[in-house]
């Protein structure tokens, strides 16, 4: 999608939800890592994380959308915009938009668990740093660490 379709997509939401009109411009913002989209008072845009419309898809990138017009409409309305304002939650709700964004990073976030063993008892060691082997000993007989794996976890 490109910013053009997602500006016609807002100003299609804009107009069946809330029944005014969007005058502005929307665009994917792909610096933002952490929160679904953003309005900006300044020159009334809306910028769009990317990576919400490729993890999780239209439909909740209309829900961020609905959103992101709650704060947009009420703003040019001149009534409080803010996500702790008792008008903005109503509005929130009447319209069915996400009062959070789903969290992107859990979506690829991988661990790895490195796994040593003494080479003298057989003590097995599961570290989520890795030990430098030369440096480090067995706490039970100090005896020479050996790596054995690294094993991959998805959160």
């Amino acid at each position: 999608m490109t910013d053009n379709e997602l500006t016609e997509l807002v100003k299609k939401v804009s107009q069946e939800e809330f029944g005014k009109p969007f005058i502005h411009h929307a665009n994917f913002n792909s610096r933002l890592k952490t929160t679904g989209g953003r309005f900006h008072l300044k020159d009334r845009h809306i910028d769009i994380n990317p990576k919400m419309y490729e993890v999780y898809g239209e439909k909740v990138l209309i829900g961020i959308i609905k959103h992101e017009l709650c704060h947009y409409h009420l703003y040019n309305a001149g009534l409080p915009s803010q996500h702790k304002d008792r008008d903005f939650k109503v509005l929130l709700n009447q319209v069915g938009g996400l009062r959070f964004a789903p969290d992107v990073r859990q979506a690829n976030r991988h661990h790895t668990i490195h796994v040593y063993e003494c080479s003298k008892c057989g003590t097995i060691y599961r570290r989520v740093r890795k030990l430098n082997t030369g440096r480090y000993v067995c706490g039970k007989c100090h005896g020479k660490l050996k790596f054995i794996k690294d094993i991959k976890i998805s959160a």
